[in-house]
């Protein structure tokens, strides 16, 4: 899943090379936190929160799809 996250997020922002993603599992599954340089923070988050809201519900499928349940949070 972190691949996917990391795929999806450097297509998105101007310093790829800046992006990173931590797992952090807990009994209500994994979260996953999305670290971005503070300037693409934006472009990660998008208008009225469209864009991070469409990044979780691709993650959400992949992972319903193999029984996971998963959170993306964006640091």
């Amino acid at each position: 899943m972190e691949d996917l996250i990391l795929y999806i997020a450097r297509l998105l922002v101007d310093r790829p090379e800046a992006v990173q993603v931590r797992e952090v599992r807990g009994r209500q599954g994994t979260v996953y936190r999305l670290i971005v340089h503070p300037r693409d923070r934006g472009k990660i988050i998008g208008k009225e929160g469209r864009t991070i809201e469409a990044i979780r519900a691709i993650l959400e499928a992949a992972a319903a799809r193999r029984g996971l349940h998963i959170t993306l949070d964006v640091v």
